[in-house]
């Protein structure tokens, strides 16, 4: 990748002052270490009449594919070829963004010391860069550039082969931007546009991206005619990040034209009085219940089995006392969907060294799932079918056998409570069925007795008076007694109570893998 930024200037303020502003030498090639690759600064060119700095990067696509998978933690599962053979090391893309942010760090603030004059003034500019995919073509390049300042905007589309002019023009474009801007305003615009052109970033996209947006696209994004394009393309189309972002620059729009702070104008809440508080989320509650029983339960070792996106391991992780953390997911998307949000391939030795993911179903019997303290199933076991359950009760309870297992399923009966939705359905498609509480204390209650646990009952979320909780919970402890009222099943109906595993407790070998994914997760009720 290659970037160059050129400028010209008299004897009086020679052109060479861009060293200063860059606070890289021109007589010195100078190389840094990226988080992709090795960047290069050096002058083609220093003169007094004109200057100019080039920004090399050498990106490595092996080691990029290597250090996205970090010993296996966080890495996409795909292990195609155009993993390895792309664009990246070429063509200007958020890698290039970042080695931009890490080279000419205090030049994008605006900060220079030596020269805190010629930092805050318009240079006359000229940028070129001779690789820069356009997913929108030269006429988008136009679009988001031309209203940022600059006199010359020059998108040249490349085409796929010279020796083959009708295959046309590929994605890529020649870009040139000439006009008179503060540097620190054209770092920051290309800061924010080389990876939305790009419409890709090479790393996961946090919250705290939105930041990054807002702080680089100060003084013109507010009031950028492509601002809904850009935001969404930065942020990588999180909805939930990018509606953020939109409703803090509308605020920063607002309070510029009023010639009031930000905090002026978000003022609308009283701090000092009290306000009715949002309720907590049934997901959170449910995730706060089951960290409570953990830790009653002394547990240290645990596995969330049917991890989803990792929303549990994540919480689990925050608490030091769980030293290893396992999570288990049918589903590889979800395992790599979790790995992001853990940031496995950030994490320090001993931090990653507490936790690992895991592919399985529950439906098998797996000796990687032996030793552990505690098993949870949260939100699981209604995502089988019922014929398949006396297999994942025997992977459990009868094979990795924890010292304490927690499931939560929802409560049916609670179902009347929610307004938005009809009767007679359940809370998600993919449920195959959802129990009452008598009905999920029979369940409970035999397999207890069947496996050598004892186990009891608790409500998660508001206990309604006539139809109970929105989530039931069983914890179960071996050795432990459960009262005979839990054992029994309703009489009208084939309970799981009707289903026994083989006598010698050893895994069916007639069973097939599940056709849909057994242990999705949902975060919301």
């Amino acid at each position: 990748m290659f970037l160059t930024i050129s400028t010209t200037g008299t004897p009086e303020r020679p052109a060479t002052d861009l060293g200063f502003l860059l606070h890289k030498h021109p007589d010195n090639a100078q190389t840094f270490s990226t988080s992709h690759g090795t960047a290069h600064v050096l002058y083609p060119e220093a003169t007094a009449e004109r200057c100019t700095a080039a920004l090399l990067l050498e990106i490595d696509p092996v080691g990029l594919v290597r250090r996205g998978k970090g010993k296996g933690r966080g890495g996409a599962p795909d292990s195609a070829l155009a993993q390895y053979v792309n664009d990246r090391p070429y063509a200007a893309s958020s890698l290039l963004a970042v080695a931009l942010a890490t080279v000419f760090k205090s030049a994008l603030h605006g900060a220079c010391k030596a020269m805190p004059e010629r930092a805050a003034a318009p240079l006359p500019l000229r940028v070129e860069v001779p690789a820069l995919p356009a997913r929108g073509g030269a006429e988008l390049v136009r679009k988001l550039f031309a209203p940022l300042g600059w006199d010359m905007i020059e998108a040249e589309p490349v085409e796929l082969d010279t020796a083959f002019p009708e295959w046309g023009d590929s994605r890529y474009v020649r870009l040139v931007l000439e006009g008179e801007l503060r540097l620190a305003d054209a770092l920051n615009q290309l800061y924010v546009l080389l990876p939305v052109l790009d419409d890709a970033k090479h790393y996961w996209v946090s919250p705290d991206e939105v930041d990054k947006l807002l702080r680089a696209g100060d003084g013109w994004l507010a009031d950028h005619p492509e601002q809904q394009l850009i935001t969404s393309r930065y942020l990588s189309r999180r909805w939930g990040l990018t509606r953020d972002a939109m409703e803090r620059l509308e605020l920063a729009r607002l309070a510029e034209a009023d010639g009031l702070d930000v905090e002026a104008v978000d003022n609308a809440v009283d701090e000092t009085t009290d306000t009715d508080e949002k309720p907590v989320p049934l997901a959170v509650q449910r995730r706060d219940a089951i960290l409570a029983a953990l830790r009653a339960a002394d547990a240290t070792r645990v596995l969330d089995l049917g991890c989803g996106q990792g929303q549990l391991v994540q919480a689990l992780l925050k608490d030091v006392r769980f030293t290893d953390i396992v999570g288990v997911d049918v589903s590889v998307r979800a395992l790599t969907v979790a790995g992001r949000r853990l940031r496995l391939e950030r994490l320090g030795e001993r931090q990653a060294g507490r936790v690992k993911l895991i592919q399985g179903s529950l439906a098998y019997t797996d000796k990687r799932l032996t030793g552990y303290d505690a098993a949870v199933l949260s939100e699981v076991i209604e995502h089988l079918d019922l014929p398949r359950l006396p297999a994942l009760e025997y992977a459990v309870f009868g094979s990795a056998r924890p010292r304490t297992v927690l499931v939560t399923t929802p409560n049916v009966e609670y179902n009347v409570r929610w307004e938005s939705l009809p009767a007679g359905h359940v809370r998600h498609s993919d449920h195959r069925f959802e129990w009452n509480r008598e009905e999920f204390r029979a369940w409970a209650g035999r397999v207890a007795e069947q496996y050598g646990y004892g186990v009891e009952f608790t409500p998660v979320g508001p206990d309604d008076p006539e139809v109970g909780p929105p989530t039931q919970m069983a914890v179960f402890t071996q050795g432990a007694q459960t009262a005979p009222a839990d054992r029994t099943a309703p009489a009208d109906r084939t309970a799981p109570a009707d289903r026994t595993a083989p006598a010698d407790r050893t895994a069916p070998t007639e069973r097939t893998a599940p056709t849909t994914p057994t242990t999705p997760k949902e975060e919301q009720a």
